[in-house]
């Protein structure tokens, strides 16, 4: 059951009690804006984030009604150096929870382990560029960082849609603390990641956050100023963005 609704800024904000329903509605929505991309044009232009906050709309997305032989699929970022075949890899996480069920028409991965890491920024940013993306399903990090654009690497008027990151320890101790790897030793220092514009020139936005772990970075979010002090907050410039929060994420809210 929703318990408030309110915008902040260009920003909604919609706030339930548990983690499930949002993980729900926030499937309903991004399916909504798929379909209507199908309708208005033949074809969706998808991008996935992943994560521990995702795991419950992932599972839900894959229970719309939803023509994927119509979607072409990207995701946010993927560890530098990192092999598929790692557990914590993205590219795997997306695969064996989704992609490889739903098989969209397309799907884009970014190899975090490319020979030539110049050349996949540049292949990957071209793609953007060449499929614009309908919708985007993000969330929002304990440090406030939207895919791996970090507090001290994030840039609102980046050039690029797509570049390399230094991890900020608060992001590699997210990592370890979801459990995705064994110490923070393990946790990897670079990442590529698409670019906050990459993010901000996607049609729509889904933004889903549970945990109360998330509180802070939420309250920061919708609270101070525009700063890459706090990424997120770019996301209240957004024409179409939701920001689907649960009791633990909106603990700090006073709405």
């Amino acid at each position: 059951m929703k318990i408030t609704e309110f915008k902040k800024e260009n920003l909604n904000v919609k706030i339930y009690q548990e983690s499930e329903e949002i993980a729900s509605v926030a499937a309903e929505f991004v399916a909504v804006r798929l379909n209507l991309a199908i309708k208005e044009r033949g074809a969706a232009n998808l991008i996935l984030g992943t994560g521990a906050s995702q795991l419950a709309f992932i599972k839900y997305l894959q229970k719309q009604k939803i023509d994927w032989e119509k979607i072409t699929v990207f995701h946010l970022d993927e560890y530098k150096g990192m092999p598929e075949t790692h557990p914590a890899s993205f590219r795997k996480y997306l695969k064996d929870r989704i992609l490889e069920r739903v098989r969209p028409k397309q799907v884009y991965i970014l190899n975090g382990d490319a020979p030539d890491t110049e050349a996949e920024v540049l292949r990957y940013e071209n793609l953007l560029k060449e499929y614009p993306v309908d919708v985007a399903c993000i969330g929002i990090g304990e440090n406030g960082h939207i895919a791996f654009n970090d507090p001290p690497v994030a840039d609102f008027d980046d050039p690029k849609l797509v570049k390399v990151v230094e991890l900020d320890e608060g992001c590699r101790k997210q990592q370890l603390g979801e459990g995705w790897f064994p110490a923070l030793e393990d946790v990897p220092t670079h990442a590529l990641s698409l670019t906050i514009p990459a993010i901000m020139r996607c049609k729509t936005i889904s933004c889903l956050v549970p945990d109360k772990r998330k509180a802070q970075a939420v309250y920061n979010a919708l609270n101070w100023e525009i700063t890459t002090e706090c990424p997120a907050t770019i996301l209240r410039k957004h024409s179409d963005a939701v920001l689907f929060l649960d009791s633990g994420s909106s603990l700090k809210l006073t709405v």
